[in-house]
């Protein structure tokens, strides 16, 4: 009798055992799928790329990635509950470097496209850009594309640029660069230049033009976040941490720091 008690209570006890165990490794499977739930490939941090070579938008400076994307990344990374871990790569692969898990976001002034969004999703965008029509500072005749109508307009050579000036003007005048336009534009010996917005407004900030934009955008660029196609819960979660930051004024005084506008609006 005393062999069998034994024997019931031995057995009991390799039961509670075995049902305490399972409800552990139960624990920690839900505890690991939780933890999943955003994949990421660095755990507890957001890690986001950009080529590092776009001031003021990314860039290096002493070594270190600053500019306008890695800021607005890590407030997001912050508002998430994540540390920021920005990085770089080479554009022409940026998006395959997404899809190979290097990383858990593009950051890096991305334009949402339908050619683009049929290997990654884009999340709202997180600043609006596009073709910009700038003309001298003190210029009151030209308020908007219908006032160009004959003036001399620079533009990039071989750009979709020039294809709108030539819509607008005869007289275009093709330049190796945006910032060779521009500059001939604040000595007067341009009417007007068509570039993408984000390109001029950097330049009347760091280089000091005497320049303005007038009008609507020609076109719309919406500047995004690229994630991995179906990770809807890091979209979700980087969608409302833009909204807050525009909600509560961080988005503006980020912009205001880097372009002097806010970017966001049009």
């Amino acid at each position: 009798m005393k062999k069998l008690a034994i024997l019931i209570v031995a057995t009991m006890m390799m039961i509670l055992s075995a049902c305490g165990t399972e409800k552990s490794d139960g624990a920690e499977k839900t505890t690991k799928a939780s933890g999943s739930k955003l994949e990421l490939v660095k755990d507890g941090a957001l890690t986001f790329s950009m080529t590092g070579q776009y001031p003021p938008l990314n860039f290096k400076k002493d070594g270190k990635l600053t500019g306008f994307d890695v800021e607005i990344g890590t407030e997001i990374a912050k508002r998430i509950g994540l540390e920021a871990n920005p990085v770089t790569n080479p554009w022409e692969t940026i998006i395959q470097g997404l899809k190979a898990k290097k990383y858990d976001a593009i950051i890096g002034s991305m334009t949402a496209t339908p050619d683009r969004d049929k290997q990654v999703d884009f999340t709202n965008p997180y600043y609006l850009s596009g073709a910009q029509i700038f003309v001298a500072e003190g210029n009151s005749d030209i308020q908007s594309k219908e006032d160009l109508k004959g003036k001399t307009i620079g533009v990039i050579q071989a750009s979709t640029w020039k294809d709108m000036a030539d819509e607008l003007s005869d007289q275009v005048k093709g330049y190796p660069t945006d910032v060779n336009a521009l500059q001939d534009l604040a000595l007067g010996r341009l009417d007007a230049v068509i570039t993408d917005k984000i390109v001029g407004v950097s330049a009347k900030n760091e280089k000091g033009l005497k320049i303005k934009e007038i009008g609507d955008l020609l076109n719309e660029d919406r500047v995004s976040v690229a994630i991995a196609e179906g990770n809807k819960e890091l979209a979700d979660k980087i969608n409302k941490a833009i909204q807050s930051m525009i909600d509560d004024g961080t988005y503006e005084k980020i912009s205001m720091k880097w372009f002097n506008t806010n970017i966001m609006e049009k």
